[in-house]
């Protein structure tokens, strides 16, 4: 069941400025190569946030999804909720731009039953300088810019943990996590809240930041330039999400399958734009 007037609402209400890009991102393939028969399903439409996984997608997996007949529309969306309501409502197939620890806590929040199809390469987070450039600058009372979403924050206090600068809660949960689970704070960090989006503009107004991976990407920093990188867990890998409904489809199966390809390995590997990715087992044995 389609939702329109629902995703101008959600839209509305988040202060997102778009839904999505007009398709502008449509690519087709050549002409009748996506032919549509009676029962078979040739297009498949995927919608992208900013990141790296729409080129990823674009140069590595196209090419082998178009060499099997199927055309490809990607369209743009700049807020993951919308983007995950237009999966479950049928406005798009797919989309690739999050991980099911986000995933979940959304079809929770909306009702959706959204699943993961395949895991992705994925960037992982990273702890930038900003106002300050080595960590043993750290002192007292630097700020530090860290997401203002639950799943991501979770995340961005854990590499700090992981340098032994704060302390959490044993019962910190990643989905509602917040800045209440620090329990030690012992160089008195003051922890600046800011949308994911905006951390890369915003590193020279803080000491240090705390930055997702497809953001460090799409803003032009390098991973191997972080002053240190979360050890990221399968959990918060980038998956190719789909309506549970649509996850055993011919189509589902094909982007499954070229994700998981020899021929996607060898793209991963002639690009040094994916070093510092976490790769997937199924494309790492």
């Amino acid at each position: 069941m389609r939702r329109p007037v629902r995703l101008i609402v959600l839209a509305a209400s988040l202060g997102t400025a778009a839904l999505v890009a007009g398709c502008a991102s449509t690519t087709p393939t050549d002409a009748g190569a996506g032919a549509e028969t009676e029962g078979e399903k040739k297009t498949i439409s995927i919608g992208f946030n900013p990141g790296p996984y729409l080129e990823m997608f674009q140069e590595g997996i196209q090419p082998i999804l178009e060499a099997d007949g199927y055309t490809i529309e990607s369209s743009d969306f700049t807020d993951g909720v919308i983007v995950n309501v237009a999966v479950s409502d049928g406005e798009i197939d797919a989309n690739i731009m999050q991980h099911t620890v986000y995933m979940d806590a959304i079809n929770e929040q909306e009702g959706l039953t959204n699943t993961a199809l395949v895991q992705v390469p994925t960037p992982p987070m990273g702890l930038f300088g900003g106002k300050k450039t080595d960590l043993d600058d750290l002192g007292t009372g630097s700020t530090i810019a860290v997401p203002n979403q639950p799943s991501n924050q979770y995340r961005a206090l854990k590499v700090l943990e992981d340098l032994d600068l704060i302390g959490l809660s044993d019962t910190i949960d990643p989905a509602t996590a917040s800045l209440q689970d620090v329990t030690e704070n012992p160089n008195d960090i003051e922890f600046v809240e800011m949308e994911n989006a905006q951390q890369v503009a915003a590193l020279q107004d803080v000491d240090y930041s705390v930055i997702q991976g497809n953001f460090i990407v799409s803003g032009g920093l390098k991973l191997t330039d972080a002053l240190e990188l979360e050890d990221l867990t399968d959990e918060f890998s980038v998956i190719v999400a789909v309506d549970e409904a649509n996850a055993d489809a011919d189509w589902a199966t094909a982007l499954q399958a070229a994700y998981e390809s020899d021929e996607f390995v060898e793209y991963l590997a002639s690009e040094d734009a994916y070093d510092g990715y976490n790769i997937p087992a199924a494309l790492a044995d």
